[in-house]
């Protein structure tokens, strides 16, 4: 039975052997192939080759998952074998003008983008102006990437989402603003330029970044600019006459309108920079029929060879894997949620904007791939996925049971500790041992209990894997999961390891763990030296500067500045100069964390705090989120000294305690 997708929190993921598995940056060639995790000569049982049996399958598939999403108007488009089987529209472009969807109808594509980015790259790799296996810089005028590992960044890393930078969606910027700008690469690159400090292939990251600067060392080898490249090289062989990098009046006026899940319609967004190699295209899919008959034609279409058959391998061949089981990435294709495609070698891309999703699948053993943009930014595309896999390509072979070993205390230690995931860093897990097994907590999932498979490899109780890695010193630095609840889905997590313990904190402190924690994520460090200063005080913009960081819930650029405002609402006078007193800390925890107040723990705040504060103080309190000196009794009442200055480890309690690692609500002991 396969498991149900959180669609609501993997809104982010589309924007979306037990080591991962990266092709040597030294010996790689175009050609040189990944193992394919599909099982051989699979047989098809009922291919999707005619068209009044693909439209009673997708007719009410779409009359039901629309509804459910509240989705206005979808396209959907199914090619096989080099032909066209349906391409119709479901639904409104426009509801209120009741202007129907149809196979011309304009949707932004967002990050499938990506795919048409890597192609362009495979086709400079064809005429040896690009090389997937040498320092990336070569290829940039003389821009320089930040670089803190001493190993050069390739475009093979970019290309399979293993940059190893710490800022992959640094660059992603969207509004209606952007729509009628003109914004270069050139320009905008320099000024939103994030750092490698992972090593280069060693770590599956969700990144925007790569794909912009990817399409900018096209850009620049060529000379021509991202857009006419992409024009004259990819669309208008292609035959692809409404796709363009660009708004243009025409796609424009025959754009669908963009709908909030909720049904308002809301503007279009548009990218900084404005040639947006990582997610800018806008195409129909009439248009995108074609693109997918190429890919399934090793590059070929109309007698035009687009690209090489060894770089459409490469774009199709796995490249990263969790686990050899668990494929992530290839050269510009993703392929999570591996139990969808029901043994098949399925490689896919996904793309948000506000008001706009989309999704291409293909199976290339198969000869088969479909294509679908609807104007809401939910997950419907997931559900419409994994229907017709089951319904063209059902699994045919029962998957065995996996056996299970023991875990013993001394060998756990070494997965014990904390990790911070590489994109969401708001996601942090706690791995522990507890009564024989390993023990995995966060916020999102709870707390899981894991079987071991093999030593890399474990499952919880709900079938999800998860697959640690090892670092080149031998040592447990990463983990995937599969699991379909959160985000976690979207890059591996790091191992945080503590930092030397600060001179002024001493060992027995109530406080020394939260103050660890905290330095170790690089939210809270010395004040001076080795020194902490844990009795010193705070501004309010030292705190909200620790919050946003503690907090770790923003992605994208411009959700930084959402944050700022929402964590100020309702304190008097903010004042980032101004000292920051305990009430007030305790305000702008609670305008980001939003707790409810635990019904089952009646508290009550004994000192005077302002009317303003009363509510935050409690909600925290009732989950346990107040610092080791405030004492809640057993009948719930408890001293908070609300206008007191907050102390330094005071504030890495709180933060530690609101946005650690543990699953919420925390209760204390």
């Amino acid at each position: 039975m396969k498991k149900a997708i959180n669609k609501a929190s993997l809104a982010l993921l589309l924007i979306s052997t037990s080591m991962i598995s990266a092709c040597s940056q030294q010996s790689l060639e175009v050609g040189e192939l990944k193992p394919s995790t599909s099982t051989a000569n699979i047989q098809m049982t009922k291919a999707p080759n005619n068209a009044k049996e693909v439209e009673s399958f997708a007719n009410p598939l779409f009359a039901e998952k629309m509804k459910k999403y509240n989705v206005n108007g979808s396209s959907f488009v199914v090619v096989h074998d080099g032909k066209v089987v349906v391409n119709k529209g479901y639904g409104y472009a426009d509801k209120e003008k009741k202007i129907p969807v149809n196979k011309d109808t304009v949707f932004q594509i967002a990050s499938v983008s990506k795919t048409f980015t890597a192609l362009a790259v495979m086709q400079q790799v064809d005429k040896g102006k690009l090389k997937l296996d040498q320092d990336v810089q070569r290829y940039l005028g003389g821009l320089k990437i930040p670089n803190k590992t001493g190993k050069a960044l390739t475009l093979f890393d970019m290309l399979t989402y293993t940059s190893g930078v710490d800022y992959p969606d640094i660059t992603t910027i969207t509004g209606p603003e952007y729509v009628n700008r003109n914004i270069s690469m050139k320009a905008f690159i320099p000024k939103h330029m994030p750092t490698v400090v992972r090593s280069p292939g060693e770590a599956y990251t969700y990144d925007n970044f790569s794909f912009l600067l990817a399409g900018y060392a096209v850009e620049n080898v060529t000379g021509i600019p991202f857009s006419r490249y992409m024009e004259k090289n990819i669309f208008k062989p292609l035959g692809m006459k409404s796709t363009s990098v660009r708004f243009t009046p025409d796609l424009l006026k025959r754009m669908a309108t963009h709908y909030s899940p909720t049904g308002d319609p809301h503007p279009t967004y548009g990218h900084a920079p404005t040639d947006g190699p990582q997610g800018s295209i806008l195409s129909t899919g009439e248009d995108m029929s074609k693109y997918m008959i190429m890919q399934l034609q090793n590059g070929k279409f109309g007698g035009k060879q687009i690209v090489s058959k060894k770089s459409i391998d490469m774009m199709h061949a796995y490249q990263v894997f969790a686990d050899k089981t668990i494929p992530i990435a290839t050269v510009g294709f993703e392929t999570y949620f591996n139990d969808f495609a029901n043994g098949q070698h399925v490689v896919l891309k996904g793309g948000n904007m506000p008001g706009h999703s989309s999704l291409m699948v293909l199976v290339p053993e198969q000869k088969t791939a479909f294509f679908m943009s609807y104007n809401n930014d939910s997950m419907m595309s997931l559900d419409v996925y994994d229907a017709f896999m089951d319904h063209y390509f059902p699994r045919t072979i029962t998957v065995k049971k996996p056996t299970y070993h023991q875990l013993a205390e001394k060998e756990a230690q070494k997965y014990v500790g904390m990790y911070q995931n590489t994109r969401v860093f708001a996601i942090r897990t706690h791995f522990s041992y507890e009564n024989g097994a390993l023990v995995m907590e966060d916020e999102t999932a709870g707390k899981q209990v894991l079987k071991m498979i093999h030593p890399l490899l474990f499952e919880d109780a709900e079938g999800n894997k998860l697959a640690f890695q090892k670092n080149k010193a031998g040592e447990i630095a990463y983990f995937y999961y599969t699991s379909p609840k959160g985000l976690g889905v979207v890059a591996q997590s790091q191992k945080i390891n503590l930092k030397p313990p600060f001179a002024d904190v001493p060992q027995k402190s109530n406080y020394r763990s939260h103050i660890d924690n905290l330095h170790a994520l690089n939210i809270m460090n010395a004040k001076t030296g080795n020194l902490f200063n844990p009795k010193g005080t705070m501004t309010q913009g030292e705190f909200a500067d620790a919050l946003l960081l503690a907090h770790g819930g923003y992605i994208f650029p411009d959700e930084i500045e959402k944050i700022k405002k929402q964590l100020k609402v309702g304190i008097p006078k903010y004042d980032r100069a101004t000292p920051i007193t305990r009430q007030v800390a305790a305000t702008m925890i609670q305008n980001l964390k939003q707790i409810q107040p635990d019904q089952a723990t009646q508290v009550k705040l004994l000192d005077a705090a302002d009317a303003w504060a009363v509510q935050s103080i409690q909600a925290l309190a009732s989950q346990g989120i107040v610092d080791p000196d405030t004492i809640i009794n057993t009948d719930g009442s408890f001293t908070f000294r609300p206008k007191n200055l907050l102390l330094r480890q005071e504030a890495s309690a709180l933060l530690d305690l609101a946005f650690g690692y543990h699953a919420l609500p925390i209760k204390q002991k």
